[in-house]
């Protein structure tokens, strides 16, 4: 049986009845079906596919036509969960920006909500997303697209005055109507804290377990990028292995003449044939 649509309503209701909200990265039809056939409920088309599936250095180098095309693979393989795109680097710097290039992942690749990084710095894109009438999840902690001014892959929040900015931060970003915040690479304490502080869920990647959900990257969880592994990560199985494993078998057969064989093979009638 078909499980109903993934709602914001229904989002809410689970932090209410403190039941976990899972979510997982997609970027093709393949993995956003098998996600949503799992029954996860919010799947993320997250600008790390420019690390895991494009092979850049960081999520700095994805565009806005990057993110539309996988959007809308990753929409035709989703039929109930929430999907939510990602808003890539210098995609809403100011407010004219920040709304156009939302409604292009509502209205082009069918997203439900989109998801922007940073707090304070933020407050004013995010407002005249939310106030064209576009869902917005918040981002706040670790932000890779803040990289270079964050000086590296670090925890974010380890001493009291950054802890506090982080937690006004989650604050107001509630205050002007984001439905969600993704809290990313923090201290579990401050997690926590946030978590109780707010109405809206939090999901949490590398911020304890007591946020009101969690989220991977999918490529770390199944093995399937290789040039490392963050420490909040946990790798479920190594699909990297197994198909390498079935590619070797698959040259090695090929060499040998092994395949294709008779049962892969198409044929013609003998009489045609003797017409040849």
């Amino acid at each position: 049986m078909e499980r109903e649509k993934v709602t914001i309503q229904y989002l809410q209701k689970k932090k209410a009845k403190r039941q976990k909200i899972s979510m997982l990265t997609a970027y093709d039809y393949p993995m956003a079906k098998l996600i949503d056939d799992a029954g996860v409920d919010i799947i993320l088309v997250g600008d790390s596919l420019g690390m895991v599936v494009l092979g850049y250095d960081s999520t700095l180098h994805v565009t806005m036509e990057d993110m539309i095309r996988h959007s809308q693979a990753a929409r035709r393989g989703t039929k109930s969960a929430f999907l939510v795109g990602d808003m890539p680097y210098k995609s809403y710097e100011n407010k004219a920006d920040a709304v156009r290039n939302a409604k292009r992942f509502i209205e082009e690749a069918g997203c439900d909500a989109v998801k922007l990084e940073g707090g304070t710095e933020s407050l004013e894109a995010a407002g005249a997303i939310i106030s064209s009438s576009i869902q917005v999840m918040g981002h706040l902690g670790l932000t890779p697209q803040s990289i270079e001014k964050l000086g590296g892959y670090k925890v974010q929040g380890k001493t009291a005055e950054a802890a506090r900015l982080i937690i006004e931060d989650a604050k107001k970003l509630e205050e002007i109507g984001c439905f969600s915040l993704v809290l990313e690479c923090i201290p579990s304490e401050i997690a926590k804290i946030i978590t109780s502080e707010l109405d809206i869920p939090t999901i949490g990647i590398g911020a304890g377990k007591d946020c009101d959900g969690q989220v991977l990257v999918t490529n770390d969880m199944v093995g399937l990028f290789d040039r490392f592994l963050p420490k909040f990560a946990k790798r479920y199985v190594n699909l990297s292995d197994k198909i390498m494993e079935a590619i070797s078998t698959y040259k090695k057969e090929v060499e040998e003449g092994a395949f294709p064989a008779p049962e892969h093979e198409f044929t013609i009638k003998k009489e045609e044939l003797e017409k040849i």
